[in-house]
């Protein structure tokens, strides 16, 4: 039987569709064919490089065509590819690096300086392609991304095969400080999402890789979705192997910033039927701006935005179908590790209420001594998806199995979302167990933060709570306990956060606590 692979999923469309457009970014244009030739050629300098079945392959990566195709060559070589937070300081890249094993390092060319600090540190990594552009050329150091894609190359496939077996992992902040690999195995996210299917078109799951091909053929043109979102976060990521499943475009922004006047006139530029946010990080800035220019932007094409890891309000909703009545706004309750645990659909004018979801047909509430939740019984319980899950968190056996969880006889996903189950099926989602601060769907750790702060002259101790924010739904706010005289800033306690974090993780506001003498 043919394995579930993308590779073989995204291969039948090229073979079908290959004059159709897979990627666009600015006046930039790949079609099915040039992208499975490009991806063939990075697949095949790949294992020259002495990669083997299963090594690992980091994507450090902004949005654009090349992100998409290292993991399609990781795929055609029966390697894993992972995501890279490209916000993250130089401690936290090594520690991701190392954690996964890295074996090659595709990155902007932007991140040289960065690289070159650790570098040394990183004895695994036999192979380094930088993706250059005007402004940064690949340092002497790395191999020229271009130089090894655009010449192309036919059909490639390593020694080892591929199979439905092999991993993708998508490192996730999570709920207890460092990234985690999420392992997933092809065949399982695959199916996860669906399988191939499509409810607004009423297609059912595919039975073989072969009928990718012949659906795409079928398709009077390639739909375009438009990931707002990173694809190095698995709402973005996740949604564009769908599209191409599909035989759809994906379609990036020029910008390296969000900009929502450019990312609504390359709505009308391409005619987008789709795109993918991240709750009010993305979707406050964009009913900004229709709220600025009523009338600007009628979106004729637009059908759907998608949203997914982070709350999404309904006054945000209702605004947003103001102006644009014709669309459906699709909120999914979902993690890394949990796909499909519940959504809700807003369209026709009226908005879906906050935090309000249904199950998905996989999907539970359970208490935490494994009982199920009953509908109406106001108990409050986790939340927990079975069927198609990941393996567990790549080398952390105890964090995985404190997730993946045996309830009833059967392994269930279970990422700390509690709920409550209401009489009509619904779901009301109570929020993360944990003390996890989600600004923005970047997911911050207090602890890492605390010790940041500690370290600042002056801060005798530190305290980091996330407070509510009307666009990235929480900020992170400082409290901090000062010795003698010191008051320090928050602008300066911000700067040495970022000192030695992500620059997300730094405060935005700041509390002096009093002294206890």
């Amino acid at each position: 039987m043919e394995a579930w692979n993308y590779a073989n999923l995204w291969e039948a469309v090229a073979a079908a569709t290959p004059d159709r457009p897979a990627q666009i970014q600015g006046d930039r244009r790949i079609a099915w064919g040039e992208f499975d030739r490009r991806a063939n050629a990075l697949a095949r300098r790949l294992t020259e490089a002495g990669l083997e079945r299963q090594s690992k392959v980091a994507a450090y990566l902004f949005n654009g065509p090349e992100y998409l195709e290292t993991y399609f060559a990781a795929f055609k070589a029966g390697l894993v590819p992972f995501n890279t937070n490209y916000r993250y300081g130089d401690e936290e890249l090594l520690y991701l690096f190392d954690n996964a094993d890295a074996e090659a390092v595709v990155f902007n060319a932007d991140f040289a300086p960065m690289l070159e600090r650790i570098r040394a540190r990183l004895p695994k990594v036999k192979l380094w392609i930088a993706v250059a552009d005007a402004a940064h050329s690949a340092p002497d150091w790395a191999v020229d991304y271009e130089s090894v894609a655009a010449p192309g190359a036919d059909r490639f496939e390593a020694p080892w095969g591929r199979s439905g077996d092999d991993l993708l992992f998508m490192y996730t902040g999570g709920t207890t400080g460092m990234p985690k690999g999420v392992m997933w195995r092809q065949e399982d996210l695959f199916k996860a999402l669906g399988g191939g299917a499509n409810l607004l078109l009423g297609l059912p799951p595919l039975e073989t890789c072969a009928e990718a091909g012949e659906r795409a053929r079928a398709a009077q043109e390639a739909a375009i979705t438009i990931p707002v979102a990173p694809l190095m976060h698995a709402t973005g990521q996740f949604i564009s192997f769908g599209q191409l499943v599909s035989g759809g475009c994906v379609a990036t922004l020029p910008s390296r910033r969000f900009d929502p006047v450019q990312l609504f006139d390359e709505v009308e530029r391409l005619g987008a039927s789709g795109l993918v946010i991240v709750g009010p990080a993305f979707a406050a800035p964009m009913l900004e701006t229709l709220e600025a220019h009523p009338g600007r932007w009628k979106a004729p094409t637009l059908r759907r935005i998608v949203s997914s890891g982070a709350m999404w309000g309904a006054e945000n909703k209702a605004g947003l179908l103001k102006h644009l009545p014709h669309i459906m706004l699709i909120d999914s309750l979902g993690s890394s590790e949990a796909l499909g645990l519940a959504g809700s659909t807003s369209g026709g004018g009226a908005a879906a209420g906050t935090a309000k979801f249904m199950a998905g047909p996989n999907a539970a509430v359970f208490t935490e001594d494994g009982r199920r939740v009953q509908p109406g019984s106001g108990e409050r319980g986790l939340m927990a998806v079975g069927g198609h899950t990941p393996l567990g968190y790549y080398k952390d056996e105890e964090k995985s199995a404190k997730t993946f969880r045996t309830f009833e006889g059967r392994r269930w996903s279970v990422p700390g979302d509690w709920a409550t189950l209401e009489a009509d099926g619904s779901i009301t989602l109570l929020g993360r167990g944990s003390q996890v601060i989600n600004t923005g769907g970047e997911k911050v750790f207090p602890e890492e933060v605390e010790e940041a702060l500690k370290r600042f002259e002056g801060v005798r101790d530190a305290a980091v709570v996330g407070v509510p924010d009307p666009r990235f739904g929480e900020r992170i706010c400082a409290i901090v306990e000062v010795v003698g005289d010191a008051r320090p800033s928050l602008g300066a306690l911000a700067e040495h956060v970022k000192a030695h974090l992500a620059h997300y993780k730094a405060p935005r506001a700041l509390v002096l606590a009093p002294v206890n003498r």
